[in-house]
């Protein structure tokens, strides 16, 4: 008997292996493909939105890049019902479909000096595309592999997904800095920005094939049998009161603090690094890099840690050391680089040390997006706060701090933005926030 219950044990573990593999490859190209353009903010300046002033072609560049954020909510709301009625698997395939098309696009289009005013709309149009397949893609697929994962160590074997964003963003930026250094900076300019856009096509044909092999989850595949499906699961969760609380708060603690956190950290450090501080592209490429790397082992971390002593404290442990540690870390770089030569180990160090607020939020979050909910409408109520989160208050998040540095005039008096942010969010989820650990989720 004992033989029989480890062999089903290990069948089980082999089959979750492969369900993870290949929601994390698809889930990572989404966000590779998502993020090459954040990667490229300051290279797309000048080349769609021309101005005698950089920080203008900048704030247009950032504001391009924010637009496809805004819509993912849009995304979110019709892809994450329609994955409650019509299954988690089939909107997948869709939502990596439409990413892979217009990111392929992006790297194909000319620019303004070829064809005017039309580059810069076409180039909104494809980010468009792009932030409703993300809406789609990015929160289904934390309840795809929640499902998956069964009822013990959901932290530990969610975490991996949270891992996406951050690989993808190193992924872009290694890409680039080869580029950067086997190119002239002319010869970059000229083409060699467009290459990680059409390397995005041999991704998306591995991450379709992989994901055709997925099976629909065994949650979602017992409701059908049983006929459990919701008509309109939007709906539905809009008129739940309890549910329309943990939408709130999943949209205002813990995605909208992990959103804040991930593009302060990972997005908007590098641009201050190279626009406000003036350290050479190189540099802070490496700089992210080693942060990024670090990155990697803390969320696992902080995800296996929430299976040991809930998703509660750990998300909120997170929330206030960001809160704490943003304007000192930032004023810190901001004296390193005042120095003759730049400390490239405290500086990374520094920037390791941001990363433990944010491994410690998303680290759980994977799990905390399907926990939080009934299965009979997880999907769309998980993606749309999700999506609203990252897309209204991540997203945007760069362009905000950006423009209120440049509004005050201090490089470092846009950061209260996300300071204060983080420090209501934490009050919040001290008073509000449920512990969902040992949730069922087949409830």
């Amino acid at each position: 008997m004992n033989e029989i219950s480890a062999l089903d044990r290990k069948k089980e573990a082999e089959s979750y292996r492969k369900v993870a593999s290949a929601a994390c490859f698809g889930t990572f190209l989404e966000w590779y493909d998502f993020l090459t353009f954040a990667t490229l903010a300051v290279t797309f300046g000048p080349l769609f939105f021309p101005s005698s002033d950089p920080a203008a072609s900048l704030l247009f560049s950032l504001a391009t890049f924010g637009v496809g954020m805004v819509v993912r909510p849009l995304g979110a709301a019709y892809f994450g019902s329609l994955g409650d009625r019509i299954g988690r698997r089939p909107v997948f395939m869709i939502t990596i479909t439409l990413m892979g098309f217009a990111t392929l696009a992006v790297g194909f289009l000319p620019t303004y000096a070829q064809i005017g005013i039309a580059a810069p709309i076409m180039l909104v149009i494809l980010r468009l595309i792009q932030g409703l397949s993300a809406g789609g893609e990015i929160g289904g697929s934390a309840v795809f592999l929640t499902e998956h994962a069964g009822e013990s160590n959901r932290g530990f074997k969610t975490s991996f997904l949270s891992t996406m964003g951050p690989l993808g963003i190193l992924a872009s930026t290694l890409q680039i800095a080869l580029l950067q250094f086997f190119l002239t900076p002319e010869q970059f300019q000229e083409w060699g920005w467009r290459v990680p856009f059409w390397v995005s096509l041999v991704l998306f044909v591995i991450a379709f094939k992989v994901r055709m092999a997925l099976e629909e989850t065994p949650i979602f595949t017992e409701m059908r049998k049983e006929n459990k499906r919701s008509s309109s699961p939007l709906m539905d969760n809009f008129r739940d009161q309890e549910t329309r609380k943990r939408m709130f708060l999943l949209f205002f603690c813990i995605s909208a603090g992990g959103a804040v956190l991930f593009f302060c950290m990972q997005v908007y450090t590098a641009i201050f690094l190279k626009t406000a501080l003036g350290i050479a592209p190189k540099t802070v490429d490496a700089l992210s890099i080693t942060a990024t790397l670090a990155l990697l082992p803390l969320t696992i971390l902080a995800g296996a840690i929430s299976d040991r002593i809930g998703r509660r404290p750990v998300v909120i442990s997170g929330l206030i050391i960001g809160a704490l540690a943003i304007l000192p870390a930032f004023q810190f770089l901001q004296y390193l680089a005042s120095a003759a030569q730049l400390n490239l180990l405290l500086a990374g160090f520094t920037l390791i040390c941001l990363s433990i607020p944010l491994a410690l939020v998303v680290g759980p979050q994977i799990a905390l997006l399907a926990e939080l909910f009934p299965a009979r409408t997880r999907n769309s109520a998980a993606t749309l706060p999700h999506n609203l989160a990252a897309g209204w208050i991540g997203g945007m998040l760069p362009f905000i701090v950006t423009w209120l540095n440049k509004t005050m005039g201090n490089n470092l008096a846009g950061l209260w933005y996300p300071t204060l942010f983080l420090a209501t969010a934490a009050i919040v989820a001290v008073f509000y926030l449920p512990e969902t650990r040992d949730v069922n989720l087949r409830k």
